[in-house]
């Protein structure tokens, strides 16, 4: 079978600059041999690898679980780490936090020369009539370690489907009241068509994918949404 490998950020700089590649594993093979066979190709990752978060289509793994035939799969630098090339399309930044979000911070991430067209979506509490009263705030929790890899994971899958795509996306956590952003992300491409699209699958996908759940106060009291069931792949 075959699985894609797709490289990031300084990863690249390990690979010669090559973006992904295609490997003929046998059926049931797991990150660990993808691993060698990596590191066998380019000697240098493998200690690299090592202490990087793996994702399988979208959705984070360990060593040893089986990866699918078709799958794609990403060994996940931090989108902190350093400061990347103001020139360069990709992840600018993915980030889960307990602060207030500044959409004007995560247009000028993404803003270049190059282009032509950019999307700014946020996603705000909004006042609206529950079963016990008036909506007065959200809280929001999350699974902090996976939520955060997951953001990653998911930026980086907008950034595989879209090549001259930059990127930046951020949620929050915690009490919420109306009025405020829950969630923003900034799109920019050469063309406006590629960063409309970008944008929309980034929220689509942040939605199932990410573990993030919602708790609605209002005048009574509150209740947990049920909303659709979490799922990464």
């Amino acid at each position: 079978m075959t699985v894609t490998v797709l490289f990031f950020a300084y990863l690249r700089d390990y690979t010669g600059g090559l973006p992904q590649v295609e490997l003929e594993v046998p059926e049931g093979t797991t990150p660990r041999a993808i691993w060698a066979l990596l590191a066998a190709e380019w000697p240098a990752l493998e200690d690299q690898l090592i202490r990087l978060p793996i994702v399988v289509d979208g959705k984070v793994v360990d060593l040893d679980t089986p990866v699918p035939g078709g799958a794609e799969v990403v060994w996940l630098p931090p989108v902190g780490g350093g400061a990347p090339d103001p020139d360069e399309p990709g992840v600018r930044c993915a980030e889960l936090t307990a602060e207030p979000l500044d959409p004007a911070r995560l247009l000028r991430e993404v803003q270049a020369a190059s282009c032509g067209g950019i999307v700014v979506f946020v996603g705000e509490v909004r006042a609206e009539d529950g079963p016990d009263g008036r909506l007065v705030a959200l809280e929001y929790q999350a699974y902090a370690a996976l939520a955060a890899a997951q953001l990653q994971a998911v930026a980086a899958e907008g950034a595989a489907r879209w090549p001259m795509a930059r990127i930046a996306l951020a949620h929050r956590t915690g009490r919420l009241a109306v009025g405020e952003a829950s969630v923003a992300i900034a799109v920019a491409c050469p063309h406006r068509a590629d960063a409309f699209d970008c944008c929309r699958h980034l929220i689509d996908r942040l939605k199932e994918a990410v573990p993030i759940w919602k708790h609605e106060v209002d005048e009574q009291g509150g209740r947990w949404l049920d909303g659709q069931s979490y799922k990464p792949a």
